[in-house]
């Protein structure tokens, strides 16, 4: 691969993360998905990569992006349904971090 090959893949990249869509705060977003099992482990695998190595979190589509920053702590709910069409539900809530401060107390 040459220099130019690399340069116009850095410019696609950077055009397409131009052109999609930042998920901001003030603004309720939902995406749901349905996946084979092992591309669903490689998305949890990465998201628990930046849950293990910082406080920010980035989730990207083709579409859209979306950066949260998050706090603590994280509530993890696990959910077994027993009977006749079995299902295992595992739902993560992560808190978001605020940048305020607590008033004075005088």
């Amino acid at each position: 691969m040459g220099q130019s090959d690399i340069d116009n893949q850095q410019q696609s990249k950077s055009a397409s993360d131009a052109e999609r869509t930042l998920i901001r705060d003030g603004r309720d977003f939902e995406q749901e998905y349905r996946l084979s099992s092992a591309e669903a482990g490689r998305f949890l695998v990465e998201v628990g990569k930046q849950l293990q190595e910082g406080n920010e979190l980035t989730i990207t589509d083709q579409d859209w992006k979306l950066p949260f920053s998050f706090g603590e702590p994280i509530e993890l709910e696990v959910e077994f349904e027993g009977y006749d069409e079995q299902e295992l539900e595992i739902e993560v809530e992560i808190p978001g971090t605020t940048d305020e401060t607590a008033p004075n107390v005088e």
